[in-house]
């Protein structure tokens, strides 16, 4: 009877355990990975919303800095900001974006747990081979657990764009400042512009993140069960994180135009939905116009997904118990 207890205690104690493990996880390594990739961030987004500044000169009427703004390459933006705003400003809006990406991703990567372990409780491992190797459950966990960070954080990530996107005129001067100012010119549903582009690009993209980067780890095991979990989670991770960006990164630049509109007093440059914009900017800017700055998001999210996931494994090495504890 002591026996069957204890193993009646265990499962209870390991889910305590298991919780508060996943949320600091989740939550220090997404927020590490953040700053460490915070100047490549900056210049995705900048670089996502050039083309509004072409929409804009034609609107009203001015060319020379607009035009010079919308066609500035990497090289050129990142030349501008050292120039202009000094080398401190590569991490402009990177408080703010810590603050989101903190229970971003505490909830990104609990909640994957949890619908993993959901999903694990409704398959019959006998008919459908290991749980724990399905790729469609990875699949369907890491979708629903981006949709539900993305839903809970969202305001968060508007307000992290809006001050990311500045350049040196200053129009929201901090985090506290940008909420009271959107809620007063916009509404409060102004913080939830581009919530539907959002969660339509995040679904997909935290499943293929998370999908791939469970079939790779589990290949990955299988062939060299005696390699370094750190390196393992890093490789995995950082290829994980090329797959899912280049699937919906057209996606994410429609959210970032989204989020800046009627951003700094400024009226709106685009009169439809996401799906129209998506249709103009194809119109207007071609194919390539959907992945403008992809480049800055590729060199960023390869460390930074890599380190995420490499984090995440180090915390759940350091926060796991030991035998004796259980």
């Amino acid at each position: 009877m002591n026996t069957e207890s204890t193993k009646q205690r265990s499962p209870q104690k390991q889910q305590q355990i298991g919780t508060v493990q996943h949320l600091l996880s989740g939550g220090v390594s997404g927020a590490f990975s953040k700053t460490c990739t915070a100047p490549l961030a900056r210049l995705t987004i900048l670089l996502q919303v050039q083309g509004m500044h072409s929409e804009l000169a034609a609107v009203h009427g001015m060319h020379s800095r607009y035009s010079v703004l919308s066609q500035a390459g990497l090289r050129h933006e990142a030349a501008r900001i050292v120039h202009e705003e000094g080398f401190r400003a590569f991490w402009k809006g990177n408080w703010v974006s810590v603050v989101h990406r903190f229970p971003y991703s505490a909830v990104n990567f609990y909640t994957y747990e949890l619908y993993k372990r959901l999903f694990h409780s409704l398959i019959d491992s006998e008919h459908s081979g290991s749980p724990s190797r399905n790729p469609c459950l990875h699949f369907l966990s890491g979708g629903l657990a981006g949709v539900t960070a993305a839903a809970v954080t969202y305001p968060l990530d508007l307000v992290r764009t809006r001050l990311s996107a500045q350049r040196k005129a200053l129009y929201y001067k901090g985090i506290n400042h940008a909420f009271r100012t959107i809620c007063k010119e916009e509404g409060f549903l102004g913080l939830y512009k581009g919530l539907t582009p959002t969660l339509m690009g995040v679904a997909p993209n935290m499943a293929i993140s998370f999908s791939v980067y469970e079939s790779l780890k589990s290949s990955w095991n299988a062939h060299r069960p005696d390699d370094s979990t750190v390196l393992v989670g890093l490789a995995c991770g950082s290829l994980s994180g090329i797959a899912s960006s280049t699937a919906t990164y057209p996606l994410d630049l429609v959210r970032r135009r989204k989020q800046m509109e009627g951003a700094g007093g400024r009226a709106s440059v685009y009169k439809t939905g996401s799906v129209g914009m998506f249709k103009h900017i194809l119109k207007s800017e071609g194919l390539r116009g959907l992945y403008k700055g992809i480049l800055p998001e590729y060199y960023k999210v390869v460390p930074g997904v890599g380190i995420f996931f490499m984090g995440c494994e180090m915390m759940k090495m350091l926060m796991s118990p030991s035998p004796s504890d259980c």
